[in-house]
């Protein structure tokens, strides 16, 4: 099954993704809080995904 946290942050980065500008920084701070959510309960590779993740939203975030 898996961690669910950590497959609500990689889904909440993925609708960030493809918003429309109207509501991208909702979203983006939606993803970035399912993202710390998810850290202290995940295993190291899944953590290093995690901060993959978070550079997304960070390159989402300044375009």
């Amino acid at each position: 099954m898996g961690n669910r946290l950590f497959q609500e942050a990689r889904q909440a980065v993925e609708v960030a993704k493809y918003a429309n500008s109207k509501d991208l920084d909702g979203l983006v701070d939606k993803a970035k809080n399912a993202i710390s959510s998810a850290y202290s309960n995940t295993t190291t590779a899944e953590q290093s995904q995690l901060a993959a993740l978070q550079k997304e939203l960070d390159q989402i975030h300044t375009q």
